[in-house]
This record gives structure tokens, C-alpha cells and sequence, in this order.
């Protein structure tokens, strides 16, 4: 494929240029997008204004700019990263959107993309009628620290206690934390699930853990060999973590709280292991099979 780059130099000039030599790079690659956008010209319009330094949703007005030899040079090295290397975007550009929020991100992290982040965004409408009223979250699986600064956001009197198993996640989380100012409010743990928790208890808890089952695992794009394996697999049929979730939450819940997780496409097998527990599935971008809600009650 470096022919195509090698070659490149002398011949793109604007940013239309460059735009359309990714695009038909990017398709030619048969690159996997899922990892911010979802198509090759959102891909390549977003990696090269981030690169050119231009606003992320003002292409039209540079569209005939002419680029600088380093600027040129700059675009063509991070669309060849992309190709032959087929890093996400997301660690090209160390950054990833949940709504309006940007977080810093690296391979030391999964890319944040969890459908949780649209229910925080509603302040969890409407099953919970009074945000103003949850004083405690607990965020599983924190791993950028995204959804935990998201329930900051829409929680304004809670405090957040943030749960990760890596130490190298929580530093990235503590990157970002740090980015929103809210060391004050989301306090970053380490442990594994709820085994550094003792007998605390928490108004909201959701989590986004590992949900890959082992045969999908194994057939993963080459885009998520980038990604923390400990963050993709889940056991066997990929409820390992959530079976441990569901099996410890009531005891960290308040009489009233709600447990929120996030499953990928498990939902059938989750309702085959537990067809005692009246999961409720709420309505996501996606629809109505990711994202389960249980309450204290439900797990007793």
C-alpha cells in the first residue's frame, strides 16, 4: 500500500485533494469503522481537520485551501497510519465524543462508545423523575473515566465513585477528570468490580464491562486488536463480568437504587441464565436490546 503515499507528494494539493485520496484509500482498505463514525468520508473529513488544526464540523469553506509541504505531509502520515496500521481514529487523534463531551483517549483504553452515555445525557429520563436527588453513582468498568464524568454532569449533587481494574485506565481517567475539574466530585478506584468497595452503597450504579463473547472475540476487526483486551472479552458466551455484577449489586444498592449495564447484542442469553429477573431494556439510539435496568428489589 505505500506506493500509494510515496507517490502522493507531488500531486495533492488542497484539502479536496486529500479528502478524496483517503476516501478511496480508506475503501480500497476495507477498513472497519466503529470507532467514532461509521462510514469512509466522515473518517477522512474528521482525521484530516483534526490534523489541519480546522474545526471538526467546517469542511466546505477549506475544501480548496492549498496545504503546506508539512501539513501535506502531516495528513498523508496519519491517513497511512490508518490504512496499514488500522489504528481506530480515536488513538490517532487521542479523542473521543460521547454527545458534546470530547475525552482524551489511548490504547490503553477502549475507545468510549457505550449507549449508557445517550441515557446519562437524558439525566436517565424517565426512570429517574428527580436527578437533583441521587447523591451517589457508582460507574463499573470506568475505564476513560467517560461515563462517570457524564453522571457528574447530569447528577450535579452526586458523588461519582469510579471503578477500574487497570491502573493504566486510571490514569487516563485521571487525565480526564482532571480535563472537567471534577476531582472534587468523581473519585477513581481500583478494583476489581466491587471487591474495594466494602459495604458501600450507591443510589445509581451503571457499568459498560466486557461483553465480547469468546467466538466473537475471535473474529474482532483488526481496528480492536488496539483496544485492552481486558476491556472486549467476557468469558465464553460474554457474561462473565456481568453474571458477577448481577450477583453483588443489591448489597452496594440504596433501598431505592437502579442497576444499569450494558450487554452488546447478550440479551437473549442473559434472559436465558437469569428468566427470574424482570429486566427492563431501555430504548437506545440502537433500540431496545443493549442496555438493561433492574432495581434493588429485583435482585433480592
Amino acid at each position: 500500500m505505500s506506493h500509494y503515499f510515496s507517490g502522493a507528494t507531488d500531486k495533492l494539493q488542497t484539502l479536496r485533494d486529500c479528502l478524496r485520496f483517503a476516501v478511496s484509500r480508506f475503501k480500497e482498505s476495507k477498513l472497519f469503522f466503529g470507532h467514532g463514525s461509521n462510514n469512509a468520508y466522515d473518517e477522512a473529513a474528521y482525521l484530516i481537520l483534526h490534523t489541519l488544526h480546522l474545526p471538526p464540523d467546517r469542511l466546505e469553506p477549506f475544501l480548496d485551501a492549498r496545504l503546506t509541504d508539512i501539513e501535506l505531509s502531516e495528513v498523508l502520515s496519519i491517513i497511512q497510519s490508518r490504512v496499514e496500521q488500522r489504528i481506530p481514529a480515536a488513538y490517532l487523534t487521542h479523542q473521543a465524543f460521547l454527545g458534546d463531551f470530547s475525552f482524551y483517549v489511548d490504547e490503553r483504553v477502549i475507545v468510549p462508545r457505550s449507549f449508557i452515555s445517550e441515557l446519562l445525557l437524558a439525566q436517565l429520563s424517565p426512570w429517574i423523575a428527580e436527578p437533583d436527588e441521587i447523591s451517589s453513582v457508582l460507574d463499573l468498568c470506568t475505564g476513560s473515566g467517560c461515563l462517570a464524568i457524564l453522571a457528574a454532569h447530569a447528577f450535579v449533587f452526586a458523588e461519582i465513585d469510579a471503578v477500574e481494574l487497570s491502573p493504566a485506565a486510571l490514569n487516563v481517567a485521571e487525565r480526564n477528570v482532571a480535563e472537567y475539574d471534577l476531582q472534587d466530585r468523581v473519585h477513581l478506584i481500583e478494583s476489581d468490580l466491587f471487591s474495594a468497595l466494602e459495604h458501600q452503597q450507591y443510589d445509581l450504579i451503571i457499568s459498560n464491562p466486557p461483553y465480547v463473547d469468546a467466538a466473537s472475540v475471535a473474529e474482532l476487526p483488526s481496528e480492536y486488536l488496539h483496544e485492552p483486551k481486558l476491556a472486549l472479552g467476557s468469558g465464553l458466551d460474554g457474561l462473565e463480568a456481568t453474571r458477577k455484577i448481577l450477583a453483588q449489586a443489591a448489597a452496594h444498592l440504596t433501598d431505592n437504587g437502579i442497576l444499569i449495564v450494558e450487554i452488546g447484542h447478550n440479551r437473549e442469553v442473559l434472559e436465558t441464565a437469569y428468566p427470574e429477573l424482570p429486566f427492563t431494556w431501555l430504548e437506545v439510539s440502537a433500540g431496545d436490546q443493549f442496555v438493561f435496568m433492574l432495581h434493588k428489589n429485583d435482585l433480592l
